[in-house]
């Protein structure tokens, strides 16, 4: 490879770096000032709404945003409804904008003792029981929003469905082209492998904090940040394990196409993200079994195997001299080598 290449591929490596750490410094997230605001002399209110905040992790003045079709609400005082008095309801419509304006503990209510009080973008107040609103709303946080799309059990198995139809067909066709593909006909570079590692050990985090570290992973979600230095430490692994899949995907892509044409480095890609499609399902549930674990140490083993191995082809192209790593046809200039 010549000098001018490998100075272009060091300013790429440094422009990464440098976007990394610009998106780290900027994505501080300020503790919210709502928190504070319904703070009043009382000692028993301020004990009261922090013990909720601790337990809940959210309180008076937090926002929300209706994210089903609607989400109706009582004009009156929850005891009324407890004690099945005659009460008028009124409805907010999807994607309105609510705020916790008051709560309210009622013990004789059988149904659910927390009733939450929300006034809506035009002024209307109502109330609501606690688990009844957290089910038609998520945080105004593009982040929470995420989190709560990507927990959607009618998209995780669409997701699973169509990644293993997907990695089927692209499975086949490598196959068919003889094409280079992610632990098996790879290429000599790292980052693919690293890249399938760090997913594998991202998803076993994910499934671990759901199982130890709920209270923590819900606290998250209420106040979420990419700032993994700002919280505790199990989820600032979680998030650096994320940002280092960002980075390394761009590795990837720089890497790739030096490596291959343009036909087999986007074949190769497709079986990349099927790959990694695979491994998240895998380890994200045997983990809630304690499976994943052994599992992650032997899949490491053989991902770390499998890369020595292809990286260290003797085989080179008879028509334009590059590395491959089976005989047949160059992934380079196409040509067939017997």
């Amino acid at each position: 490879m010549s000098d001018g290449n490998m100075d272009i591929r060091k300013s790429i490596y440094i422009t990464y770096i440098f976007i990394f750490n610009i998106l780290l410094s900027a994505c501080y997230h300020e503790k919210s000032k709502n928190d504070s605001d319904f703070i009043s002399n009382d000692t028993t209110v301020i004990s009261d709404t922090l013990s909720f905040y601790t337990k809940h992790h959210y309180t008076i003045g937090y926002n929300f945003l209706v994210r089903n079709d609607s989400l109706i609400l009582i004009a009156q005082q929850p005891e009324e409804h407890v004690s099945q008095l005659v009460i008028d309801t009124f409805c907010i419509k999807h994607d309105k904008q609510i705020a916790v304006s008051d709560i309210r503990i009622i013990p004789q209510d059988s149904v659910d003792s927390v009733w939450i009080q929300v006034i809506t973008e035009d002024g209307r107040i109502g109330w609501n029981h606690e688990t009844e609103m957290l089910r038609s709303v998520v945080p105004t946080d593009p982040i929470s929003q995420f989190i709560m799309m990507f927990s959607d059990a009618h998209l995780i198995i669409a997701i699973i469905i169509l990644a293993l139809i997907a990695t089927a067909y692209i499975a086949r066709t490598i196959q068919k082209r003889n094409a280079p593909i992610v632990h098996l006909r790879d290429i000599p570079s790292p980052y693919p492998t690293l890249l399938c590692i760090i997913v594998a050990f991202s998803a076993t985090l994910y499934a671990s904090l759901q199982m130890f570290g709920a209270d923590t992973w819900q606290h998250f979600y209420y106040h979420p940040s990419l700032n993994p230095f700002s919280m505790p430490l199990i989820l600032g692994v979680f998030i650096s394990s994320v940002w280092a899949m960002l980075i390394i995907s761009l590795a990837v892509l720089e890497d790739v196409h030096h490596h291959l044409n343009l036909e087999d480095t986007f074949l190769y890609l497709l079986g990349l993200c099927g790959v990694c499609s695979i491994l998240y399902i895998i380890f994200s549930i045997s983990t809630l079994y304690y499976i994943g674990y052994p599992l992650l140490i032997a899949y490491c083993w053989f991902a770390i195997k499998s890369y020595q191995r292809n990286s260290q082809s003797n085989l080179a192209c008879g028509n334009c001299g590059r590395r491959i790593q089976s005989k047949g046809r160059c992934p380079h200039c196409g040509a067939i080598n017997e």
